[in-house]
């Protein structure tokens, strides 16, 4: 009986509902649809996570991409059933986000459903209605102090308790359903590691605790548990990866404290993160304590919500043209035959539109193009590969653009520029964080004689195609202008238009070669789409005696098929590579040798 009359009650609401009230309704309803898949996708994480499922893992990470997507276009095709809404009314438009508001005061996550509104709003209005009051061109619900069913992080006091049980406390609250092998031991490392870093972190002060963010952080085999200490004025933030180790329990692998490795976790290269979190705002504040480099846009795409990540990195980039006053340009390097490459000089980003025509030998078009980059944004990059944010009708001051951008977008990529009054809108973009590109930067190494900087830019070369090799991806096209180095000196790919997955590849050796055959030319093979050479990368590669010298010591196996054909067969035989986004000399295994 009860539950009729909740129908009835659910229905009669709806019967007195106004179009604009439904409309709102609809909108937040396919927005909580979104949210309730996310959180399952992270508490699926968990249970595969502690059954050491890592295809598991992998799968989940790469379907929740698309989870936002589906949910918007779903949410469109039942708004669109209802033609008869005047959606050229500007006061209805505003009616039905003056009601989305009201259904907001009380919710768990506006700032995302807001964002989700905005998706919604604007595949479904014209373009001119972008930019008025009708989207949240700004945030309009406070996230400050969002009450919810549980707390963000548990407490520990280590003054009250002692460190070793505060500690053992903070992982038992884990809940997690796989005993570790000796955890008394990993928290002796931990507490060890803590004196090292610190003595004054054991001068204890009346508010001495361990803040610890009570979901754990899901992503390839590990699980990140992240916080701090407070002791004092002081605060020591700390990350402690979870492994499985060879006796198959659990073990802590180490505890992070440098701001440094801190900020590799959350790189921009690396898969986003798969957590369960109710108040996503409240889980980000806290981050920004640990993590105080890192903006917002970032905290909100590495815990999963790139769509707000994007949203913000949007207005942090309107904020930054506003205050600024240099020009777009051409991006400086080496011009691609697939991507057009602007900048502006002032922003550490670039702006790559894909080319109408794309010159030979490239055997691609945009659809493909496109294709690659989300191939990319689905897997893990294994701090290899650089994120990518995709935009689309992104409107930029034409007074900014130089002549020389203007004349290169227009006979280059013609079909992606339009102009709206004064400005420029650009159809199409990837932004991607600026890097120097490797070939510049070696040549830069060469002209200041700088040979340790040099080789370690070879050998961090190398690492990174090893590295693409394990996670199941081949480059394509290996020339060292499509990768960068970041600012910490880490090499990474970013042009992905020739990426294909390693097991799709066919790497063979050059087949030898015959008298009859001389007449053929310098290529005297056959080769298919998916033929790789490796003997042939030394060719294109190393023609620099230094770079030669450096690569062959340390990659000489990346010259040799057999390499590349014994990891497809471990990634065909399920193996799945362990990748650690930390220096290996910090982890405890050292410690267990010792």
């Amino acid at each position: 009986m009860d539950q009729r009359n909740n129908l009835t009650t659910s229905w009669n609401k709806k019967l007195t509902q106004s179009p604009a009230q439904l409309l709102a309704s609809q909108i937040l309803n396919g927005f909580n649809r979104h949210y309730a898949r996310f959180r399952e996708c992270a508490r699926a994480a968990k249970v595969a996570f502690e059954q050491a499922d890592w295809l598991q893992i992998q799968k989940l990470s790469a379907e929740r991409i698309a989870f936002y997507d589906e949910r918007v276009a779903e949410t469109v095709a039942i708004i669109q059933e209802n033609a008869a809404l005047p959606y050229d009314d500007k006061d209805f438009l505003q009616d039905v986000k003056t009601h989305y508001v009201e259904l907001l005061m009380d919710h768990h996550q506006p700032e995302c459903a807001e964002t989700f509104f905005n998706s919604v709003s604007t595949k479904v209005l014209r373009r001119e209605y972008f930019d008025n009051d009708f989207i949240f061109v700004r945030p309009v619900i406070s996230t400050e102090y969002i009450d919810s069913e549980s707390a963000t992080y548990s407490s520990y006091y280590p003054h009250r308790d002692g460190w070793e049980t505060a500690l053992t406390q903070m992982f038992v609250d884990l809940g997690l359903n796989r005993p570790f092998t000796d955890l008394s031991r990993d928290v002796m490392y931990i507490i060890e590691r803590l004196k090292q870093a610190s003595q004054g972190l054991f001068v204890e002060k009346p508010n001495l605790q361990i803040q610890a963010v009570r979901s754990l952080f899901y992503r390839n085999k590990g699980a990140y548990l992240l916080g701090k200490i407070i002791n004092g004025h002081r605060e020591y933030p700390f990350a402690i990866p979870i492994l499985h180790d060879e006796q198959g329990g659990l073990c802590a692998d180490t505890i992070l404290l440098e701001g440094r490795h801190l900020g590799a976790l959350f790189s921009f290269n690396r898969a986003y993160f798969m957590i369960d979190c109710e108040v996503p705002s409240a889980l980000v504040q806290f981050l920004q304590t640990v993590l105080p480099q890192k903006p917002k846009a970032e905290l909100y795409s590495m815990i999963g919500l790139q769509k707000h990540g994007k949203a913000l990195f949007y207005r942090d980039f309107k904020h930054h043209q506003k205050h600024s006053t240099d020009d777009f340009i051409l991006a400086p390097g080496i011009k691609g035959l697939v991507m057009l490459v602007f900048t502006l000089p002032s922003y550490p980003y670039v702006f790559k539109l894909i080319k109408d025509v794309i010159s030979p030998p490239k055997e691609v078009d945009k659809d493909i193009v496109e294709k690659k980059y989300q191939l990319v944004k689905r897997h893990d990059r294994v701090g290899r590969m650089a994120d990518t944010l995709e935009f689309s009708n992104v409107a930029f001051p034409r007074a900014r653009f130089t002549q020389e951008l203007i004349d290169e977008i227009e006979k280059l990529a013609p079909t992606e520029i339009a102009y709206e009054g004064d400005s420029v809108i650009i159809k199409h973009v990837y932004i991607e964080r600026r890097m120097m590109p490797l070939n510049m930067y070696l040549q830069d190494a060469t002209d200041r004689g700088d040979k340790e900087c040099k080789d370690n830019a070879v050998i961090e070369y190398g690492n990174a195609i090893k590295d693409m090799v394990a996670a199941n991806i081949f480059p394509g096209d290996m020339l060292f202008k499509n990768f960068g180095v970041t600012r910490g000196g880490r090499v990474v790919f970013y042009d992905y238009d020739e990426i294909e997955y390693l097991t799709d590849c066919k790497f063979r050796p050059i087949p030898k070669r015959y008298d009859d055959e001389d007449d053929m030319g310098d290529v005297w093979y056959s080769v298919d789409r998916f033929d790789v050479f490796p003997e042939e990368f030394e060719k294109f590669l190393l023609t620099d005696p230094e770079v030669k010298d450096v690569f062959m010591r340390y990659h000489a196996n990346l010259l040799d098929w057999k390499y590349w054909q014994s990891h497809q067969e471990r990634i065909r035989a399920g193996h799945i590579e362990a990748f650690y986004p930390y220096p290996h000399h910090l982890r405890f295994a050292q410690m267990h040798h010792e």
